[in-house]
């Protein structure tokens, strides 16, 4: 039975591999999306088939397997988000087979995913986010009136602040930011160019702080023979950093910023959509910088907004 990256225990069964290639090749679907997809097919057929091998018997489930599956989740309290993402994995996987006519109708079809508890994202204030993007300054200076600072060192530091000044400039996500390569960078008219979910490429423009940063960076590299297809924010081993490594380097920071937890990368995307909508900026425009398919994903932002309103009228209104 073959094992990969896509489908672990499933890879052998000719249906989900016709899936994968599918997500692969018409979805433009990343890896690490098709591998979040295997791990859902292959939980079903563990709950299902526990014993069997491929090829699987996907004919043989109905409502009742398919709602059992959901119900499982709900049992053991398992968050109502990520139950939700896998009645979708499901609901496409059948949805494929289906249409390949391996199956005669979807059973996860009708599914109604469980209701999740309405969560505002966190978001700093302006002062907050100037705060957290100086961190990585204010650490270089201390560790200059302590001796000499190494070319790494310097360079790391101005890393640092080029990294949390395009993250909050451009609203960008970490993953699109980590991804990025030198000629995806357009400093002389200031923007970047990032690839999204589904590959989707969009224009990020770089306010004056960004663009500076990261011009100050760039001089600052260690020697490496550039191309086009080098990485931009480069770790010390001299590949690209990865979300993960932003962010610990985030949570580095944090103390020095006067910060709490639960701060992520994801944070300043948060507050750059709030910010912009706070200053004026329409949902429509914002919807395009953040690179949403859907403008109905955008709209938690205006509730933020209001709750916000909401919470100054309340302090401020004599008769509130």
């Amino acid at each position: 039975m073959g094992r990969d990256s896509r489908g672990g225990g499933v890879a052998g069964d000719a249906a989900a591999l016709g899936f994968f290639r599918h997500l692969e090749g018409e979805k433009n679907a990343s890896r690490h999306t098709v591998a979040g997809y295997g791990t859902d097919i292959q939980q079903f057929v563990r709950k299902q088939w526990p014993d069997a091998k491929p090829p699987f018997p996907w004919g043989a489930v109905d409502r009742f397997a398919a709602r059992g599956y959901l119900v499982e989740f709900q049992k053991i309290g398992c968050d109502p988000r990520t139950t939700a993402r896998k009645l979708a994995s499901m609901r496409s996987f059948f949805r494929f087979l289906e249409r390949e006519e391996r199956v005669q109708s979807n059973p996860f079809a009708g599914l109604r995913p469980p209701k999740r508890p309405k969560r505002l994202p966190v978001v700093l204030s302006v002062d907050e986010v100037a705060r957290l993007v100086d961190a990585p300054a204010r650490a270089a200076s201390v560790a200059g009136r302590k001796g000499p600072i190494a070319a790494w060192d310097s360079y790391a530091f101005l890393r640092d602040t080029a990294l949390l000044e395009v993250l909050y400039s451009t609203g960008a996500r970490v993953s699109e930011v980590c991804g990025l390569n030198d000629g995806d960078v357009d400093l002389i008219s200031g923007v970047i160019k990032v690839r999204g979910k589904g590959k989707k490429e969009r224009l990020c423009p770089l306010g004056g702080p960004a663009f500076r940063a990261l011009r100050a960076m760039l001089k600052a590299e260690p020697t490496f023979e550039r191309k086009d297809g080098r990485p931009v924010f480069l770790s010390v081993r001299g590949t690209a950093m990865t979300p993960r490594s932003v962010e610990r380097m985030i949570k580095k920071y944090l103390p020095a910023a006067g910060l709490g937890g639960g701060i992520s990368p994801h944070t300043l995307r948060h507050s750059f959509a709030t910010h912009m909508l706070d200053n004026g900026a329409d949902l429509r425009s914002v919807q395009e910088l953040l690179g949403h398919a859907s403008l109905s994903t955008t709209q938690i932002y205006t509730h933020v907004t209001v709750d916000r309103l909401k919470r100054v009228y309340e302090e401020a209104h004599p008769r509130a």
